[in-house]
């Protein structure tokens, strides 16, 4: 078993001040796979103590010494692939051959994108010619709070810390500790590469303990969190007395607007889509909405990807199959809320309760669709986190239109028509952060993020590097 109790803090791995021993649970086996120790406020004093010494050094690095950093950490990330995608299959389920591609990928591209991006950007910019002898400033922002969740873990990492080093920032990420192993993996990532001691610092423990802790902490200068809709306002409430900026990337309740004239792989594209990573992704596609014309072959189409085409099997096993979900509570609430689908009168057409035939234990979870659903109901008005798709039809595009955007989160919507005037102006009218048509995904450095009760900023490219700043206007510049 792994026991993986220590902190990195201002540079080196160091014992809790407290030990408080915490079990990682394998969601393939339901057996502990390794221990970690949850921090306590002196860890985090310790933690932010450290970043906050380190910052008047590093925030005023030149530009050029931290490219070569971000170039070093790439190049110790790509050589620690393996190990992070095998801590990433055992701590949260993403079965082996996705860990190693899908889920450490996403870090490598972020901290590539990330490169192309910080090229071209100006901390010292002009207003504009109007005003030769202004100038607007970006500056780091000071010590950050890094909150990142289990489900796509190096993802929402790089997301948040290489921006961080980036624009001159220093750091303490927390990440979740049901998923911590793979953070602790790119702990040393960083130390490898050589970021100074104090620029970034990791605590383990949970929301209510370091979560809370950095959230109200007065050295503490911005928290950027990952996380459930709940928890995030929670955040917010707890950050509201120092008024420190908070930067929130939240749920998703994804509407995939399924026209008449979609194209033929449409459908099944859309379901694979909500299965993948098995439903828990905040920008999974789980409401599709389909025009009646279409309708009943769409519910056909759909089942046959849950029945068929998605085979279930453990995380540690290579294939292209779908793993469990994360934990115990994750596997009570979406059983719950498949019951809470039948219950209301929604029409199971593939997977529902229970784990799928072969399995007695593990988190798993069958791959599950419901048709004739309203959007009224439970299953179209929750994140779920699971694999679960709910298909609710519509006639006009009107109404596609309105049953999308009636939902408290505006995270990711999908568009499919062959009519490329009409794809167009409905992405316009989706209340959304991003849109996606005909299955494009969107380009490198593109911004990511949502409105309403999905959070608020930015994440990734030019936009991910400005949340980092604060902006400085300055009149009566002298011209060097």
């Amino acid at each position: 078993m792994i026991e993986k109790r220590q902190f990195y803090i201002n540079g080196q791995w160091v014992d809790p001040i407290q030990p408080n021993d915490f079990p990682v649970i394998d969601p393939s086996t339901e057996e502990t796979c390794a221990v970690i120790s949850l921090g306590g406020q002196a860890d985090t004093d310790a933690a932010v103590a450290a970043a906050r010494a380190a910052f008047p050094a590093w925030s005023t690095t030149p530009k050029a010494t931290r490219m070569a950093l971000l170039e070093r950490i790439l190049e110790v990330y790509i050589s620690r692939s393996d190990d992070i995608g095998d801590a990433i299959s055992t701590e949260m389920g993403a079965p082996i051959d996705f860990a190693r591609t899908n889920q450490v990928n996403s870090g490598r591209t972020h901290i590539k994108n990330f490169i192309r991006a910080f090229q071209d950007f100006e901390f010292d910019r002009m207003l504009g010619a109007h005003a030769p002898n202004d100038r607007i400033l970006l500056e780091p922002i000071g010590v950050t709070g890094l909150i990142t969740p289990w489900n796509w873990p190096m993802n929402q990492i790089a997301l948040k810390v290489i921006p961080a080093l980036a624009t001159g920032c220093t750091m303490v990420l927390k990440p979740s500790e049901i998923a911590p192993l793979s953070a602790i993996v790119f702990a040393e990532v960083l130390h490898e590469a050589g970021v100074p001691a104090g620029v970034f610092n990791l605590v383990n423990g949970d929301g209510v303990g370091v979560g809370t802790q950095l959230s109200v902490h007065p050295e503490v200068d911005m928290i950027s969190f990952t996380g459930s809709t709940r928890a995030g306002i929670a955040i917010s409430k707890a950050a509201a007395d120092s008024l420190k900026r908070v930067h929130l990337e939240l749920g998703g309740k994804g509407a995939n607007l399924v026209f008449a004239d979609a194209d033929e792989k449409a459908v099944k594209r859309g379901a694979v889509h909500c299965f993948q990573n098995t439903g828990q992704s905040c920008n999974a596609p789980t409401r599709m909405l389909v025009q009646r014309a279409i309708y009943d072959q769409a519910v056909e189409i759909a089942a046959d990807v849950a029945t068929n085409a998605i085979s279930v099997g453990s995380a540690h096993e290579s294939g292209r199959h779908m793993g469990p979900v994360v934990s115990a509570a994750q596997f009570d609430k979406v059983q719950g809320l498949i019951a809470k689908g039948i219950e209301e009168g929604a029409r199971l057409v593939a997977g529902g309760l229970g784990r799928p035939e072969g399995f007695n234990r593990g988190y798993f979870v069958r791959p599950t669709v419901f048709a004739d659903v309203n959007n009224q109901m439970t299953i179209a008005r929750e994140e779920i986190f699971g694999p679960v798709l709910s298909i609710i039809p519509f006639d006009t595009e009107e109404d596609a239109i309105a049953i999308a955007n009636d939902t408290v989160y505006g995270l990711t919507n999908y568009v499919q028509s062959q009519d490329g005037a009409r794809a167009n102006r409905v992405a316009r009218a989706l209340k959304s952060g991003m849109v996606e048509i005909n299955g494009q995904s969107r380009g490198a450095g593109a911004p990511f993020g949502g409105v309403k009760h999905s959070g608020n900023g930015r994440e990734g490219g030019v936009w991910g590097l400005e949340d980092f700043c604060e902006v400085k206007s300055v009149a009566g510049w002298t011209a060097d």
